[in-house]
Parts: C-alpha cells; sequence; structure tokens
C-alpha cells in the first residue's frame, strides 16, 4: 500500500468500477434450463443491471440527503437484526464543530461510485460497540453462515461462524479470510445501501452469491472491517453535492499515521452487508436520547425517502 500510494496518490487520483454480467450467469442453478432460456435470462439480468447502473442521480441524491440530515443529528447509530439476526450495533459519530458545514456521511452518487446508492462514514472506534451478525453472506469466494463479530470501541474481540462443526475451525476461517490474519481490526466504515432495486433483483433471480461487492454492498446496511473509505487521502478535503465538508474520514487508529504509518494502516477493508430480510431497525440516537426512526421492520420509514421501500415491496 506505501508502494502504491507513492505512485498512485490516494489524493490525486480516482478511479470507476462498473460490473455487467456475463452470459454464464444465465444458467440456472438446477441446470435445467435451455440454452435458449439461459440466453433469455441472461438478457434479463443484463438489462436490469443497466438499470441499476443508471438509477436517477437527481432523485437518489435528494432521498440520501434526507437520511445523511437525520444522522447528522446523531450521537451514534443503533442498529438492530431482526428475528435470528442477532445484531445489535451501536455506531458512534464523529462531532460535528458546525453543522451548517460540515457532515459525517458521504452523499454516495453515480459522481463516487457506481451504482449509486448508500450513505457511508467512518465511525468513531471509542463507544462503538456490540456485535454484528449475518445469517448467510459472500466474501470473497466463501459463503459464510451465521458469521458474527463482536465489537469494543470499534475493534473486533470475537468472531465466529458455522461453516464447520469444530467452532475452531469456523474461527480460523474468519480470521483467515476476514481479519486478513490479524488478530484485530478496526471497524472502518458504517454505510447504509438505499439500492433496494438491487436487491430485488438479486432475490428474483437468485444470484445473490453471483454478484460483485460492488453491488452488494449497497443493498443493505453494510460494515467494513480494516482501513476507512478515505485511507491515505485523509488530508484532502471531500465535500458531498450539498457543499458540506465530510469531516469523519479518520479514526483513532488511521490518525496514527502522524507518527508511524505501521500503527495506522492494515491493508484491508472488508465489507459485510446485512440483507434487509435480516434487519430490524436502524435509529439515529441524539446525545440527549431521542431518536430519529430511519429503518424499522427492514422497511425505510423516514419521512421522505418511502420511495425506496417500492422494490422490497
Amino acid at each position: 500500500a506505501v508502494i502504491t500510494n507513492e505512485y498512485m496518490p490516494g489524493d490525486e487520483t480516482s478511479f470507476t468500477i462498473i460490473a455487467f454480467p456475463v452470459p454464464e450467469i444465465g444458467r440456472d442453478s438446477r441446470g435445467d434450463l435451455s440454452p435458449e432460456q439461459a440466453r433469455e435470462r441472461f438478457e434479463k439480468i443484463f438489462e436490469e443491471t443497466i438499470a441499476i447502473n443508471t438509477l436517477d442521480y437527481e432523485k437518489y441524491k435528494t432521498i440520501q440527503q434526507r437520511i445523511i440530515d437525520a444522522l447528522d443529528e446523531a450521537d451514534y447509530v443503533e442498529v438492530k437484526g431482526k428475528g435470528d439476526n442477532r445484531t445489535d450495533l451501536r455506531v458512534s459519530l464523529h462531532e460535528l464543530g458546525d453543522r451548517e458545514k460540515e457532515t459525517n456521511f458521504e452523499n454516495c452518487v453515480a459522481d463516487v461510485n457506481i451504482p449509486l446508492g448508500e450513505v457511508f462514514t467512518s465511525p468513531k472506534l471509542s463507544k462503538t460497540e456490540g456485535t454484528l451478525f449475518v445469517g448467510t453472506v459472500y466474501i470473497g469466494d466463501f459463503q459464510f453462515k451465521n458469521l458474527s463479530m463482536t465489537f469494543e470501541d470499534g475493534m473486533i474481540r470475537e468472531y465466529a461462524c458455522d461453516n464447520f462443526e469444530n467452532p475452531e475451525e469456523g474461527k480460523a476461517l474468519v480470521k483467515q479470510m476476514i481479519l486478513k490474519n490479524h488478530d484485530t481490526l478496526p471497524m472502518g466504515e458504517f454505510a447504509i445501501g438505499t439500492n433496494t432495486t438491487a436487491y430485488a433483483m438479486a432475490g428474483k433471480y437468485g444470484i445473490l452469491d453471483k454478484l460483485p461487492i460492488l453491488i452488494v454492498e449497497k443493498m443493505g446496511p453494510h460494515f467494513a472491517v480494516g482501513d476507512t473509505c478515505y485511507s491515505w487521502a485523509e488530508d484532502s478535503a471531500v465535500y458531498n453535492p450539498n457543499g458540506k465538508e465530510i469531516i469523519a474520514r479518520d479514526n483513532e487508529i488511521s490518525i496514527l499515521r502522524k507518527e508511524d504509518l505501521s500503527k495506522a494502516y492494515f491493508s484491508c477493508h472488508t465489507d459485510i452487508t446485512i440483507p434487509y430480510s435480516e434487519l430490524d431497525t436502524i435509529d439515529a440516537v441524539r446525545a440527549d436520547g431521542s431518536r430519529i426512526s430511519i429503518i424499522a421492520d427492514g422497511r425505510f420509514v423516514l419521512p421522505g425517502v418511502e420511495e425506496l421501500n417500492v422494490p422490497l415491496d
């Protein structure tokens, strides 16, 4: 990462990646489609992927800004799972010095990432705590079952999955594939995905396991462990379309770069998404304890953003 940043400085470069399906995705997992049916299925998936990648910039910019405005009132965000999902997380946010000019969350529309559809931040590690749980999640080529991580002051303290009968084998898999063999990692990102159109398509065609993280991360709240969203470019000012500066570019680990680079970066950033079907609530909690409900029972309930529920319904 040090060498990469020397020749491709993070504050001087930008890139865009767009994911498109290949014809093989048309084959049904059961293998009982004719070549003509598989081609037709591929064409439909391709058309819907184009729709996902070309959603209305202005509409989502406005919807996502409403979510950000609510989140910027919060001291922390509380995320809870539904049913068998044991997620119960408190995510601390940075203190804003001037709410008229500063924000914690980036409004991620098509000028930042394609497909659009998330608001994200680098959380404050202090007092970020609780359990992250996902019943099924694909990370790389592995499907993790009942993946759980427990955070204390923003750092992973415990982790497990049910991929093997022996819990130690599951723990070893998590350490290798998600922690990248580090003993612990910080929560480097918290985001709320808004691309419910992508989520609906994944369910319609049963292709969640085939979609790249570029799309999957927009399909529910997601949490990244490892470096922040702004690694190697923390000192470069970033602004939302409304002109507010995103000040949450550092956390208590990344700021150590000013003293010792080896303590600040982990050279990894792995996203873990909770699907809407496993999600109960996301609340923005103010310093006085009052709450703003963003999502309830897996549906967006914040006034002005209810249109996001249309694909889910």
